[in-house]
Order: structure tokens, then C-alpha cells, then sequence
């Protein structure tokens, strides 16, 4: 008698119990899906924080890639600033050295007159030679960041090309006020040749390495 009522009470107790663990179980599941919903929510926001941050620095450091282009600029209108003198005597050595270089490489012996003539004989060239290198290396400077930020193809020639040119006027313009010098057309035009070759180097450079692969 003792034991059938004992598993009647027992019998009675076991919806309630029964009760009381799915109830736990709803809880501690409910717990957690607030916690997992918690986790995604936070590295939501935190992916998002760190992307708009990657946005903003990336804005802000947008300036500083145009910064080898400044350089070059102040390069030029240093050389620029140059006397005729000066400007002549500095390509004149350059010209010597140039000279003096082949002389040993091709064993010609040449003796000092000779290497002087054809230093003056070569000036010229290497003046506007170093015209050309000047305006390839800005254009350079000023189209590759410029790619890189989505303007490219004929708007790329257009934008970066008459920035040069507009520069190489405005040197040329400077040049009037510097004593022994003279502004010149054609500077202006072996300048502008120099900085489309840059342009073409910097988009058959950007080109090769951005097209897709197939």
C-alpha cells in the first residue's frame, strides 16, 4: 500500500517536475540566444566601426599620395631658379661626366680638349633630355595616384597631361623674371612630350597588374 502510494504521489509530482525543466531549459536556451544575438550585434558594429574608420584614414591620407608630385614641382622651379649661368655650368658638367664615363667604358682615351668639345658638343641635349625626365618623373608622380583613385584611359591623359602642361608654362613664365634666362616653346612642347610619356608608362604599368586574369 506504502509503495502504490508512493508512485501516486510521484505520478502527481511529475507534470510539475517535468514542468520545471523545460522551463529551466527555455531559460537557459533563451539565455543563450540573447547572448550568441549579443556576440553578432557587437562584431557587427565593430566590423562596421573598423570599416568607417578604414574609410576615414584612407581620406584623410588621400592628400599625402600626391606629395611626390609636390617634391618634383619644387625640384623643377629650383632648377628653375637657376641663373643662366649657373643653369649652363651645371649642364655642362653633367655633360663632362657623361662624356668622361663613355671615354672609360669604351677605352678611347680621349685626352682633356677632346672630352671638352664633345661635352659642349652634347649640352644641348642632355639640357633638354633633362627637360623630358623632369616632366616624365611629375607626370608619373601625378597620374599614378590618380589611377589609383579611379580616373583612368582618356580621362587620365586629359587631367594629368594639361596639369603638366599648364605647369610647364607657368616655369617657362618664371624663368623671364630669372636673370640669364628666357622662356621657350619649345621647352613647353619637349615637356609636354615628357609628361605623356609618363602618363603612357604609368597606365601600361597600372594595366598589366589590374587586369583581371583569365
Amino acid at each position: 500500500m506504502s509503495i502504490l502510494s508512493g508512485l501516486l504521489l510521484n505520478s502527481l509530482h511529475f507534470p510539475q517536475k517535468m514542468l520545471l525543466f523545460l522551463s529551466e531549459s527555455i531559460h537557459l536556451h533563451f539565455d543563450y540566444c540573447t547572448k550568441r544575438t549579443c556576440f553578432f550585434v557587437e562584431s557587427f558594429c565593430a566590423a562596421s566601426e573598423r570599416k568607417i574608420m578604414k574609410k576615414f584614414i584612407i581620406y584623410l591620407l588621400k592628400p599625402f599620395s600626391f606629395l611626390p608630385a609636390l617634391l618634383v614641382m619644387y625640384m623643377i622651379f629650383t632648377f628653375s631658379s637657376q641663373t643662366g649661368v649657373d643653369s649652363g655650368n651645371l649642364s655642362y658638367k653633367i655633360s663632362y661626366h657623361i662624356v668622361s664615363a663613355a671615354d672609360q667604358i669604351l677605352e678611347k682615351n680621349l685626352s682633356e680638349t677632346d672630352k671638352e668639345y664633345y661635352a659642349g658638343e652634347i649640352e644641348l641635349p642632355v639640357r633638354k633630355l633633362a627637360h623630358m625626365t623632369e616632366y616624365c618623373i611629375l607626370a608619373i608622380c601625378i597620374s599614378f595616384p590618380l589611377y589609383v583613385y579611379g580616373l583612368r584611359g582618356f580621362w587620365l591623359f586629359i587631367f594629368a597631361g594639361l596639369f603638366c602642361v599648364a605647369f610647364a608654362c607657368t616655369d617657362e613664365f618664371h624663368q623671364s623674371f630669372v636673370a640669364g634666362r628666357s622662356p621657350a616653346k619649345a621647352d613647353v612642347a619637349i615637356d609636354s612630350l615628357g609628361a605623356l610619356f609618363g602618363i603612357i608608362l604609368v597606365q601600361l604599368f597600372c594595366h598589366s597588374f589590374t587586369e583581371p586574369s583569365r
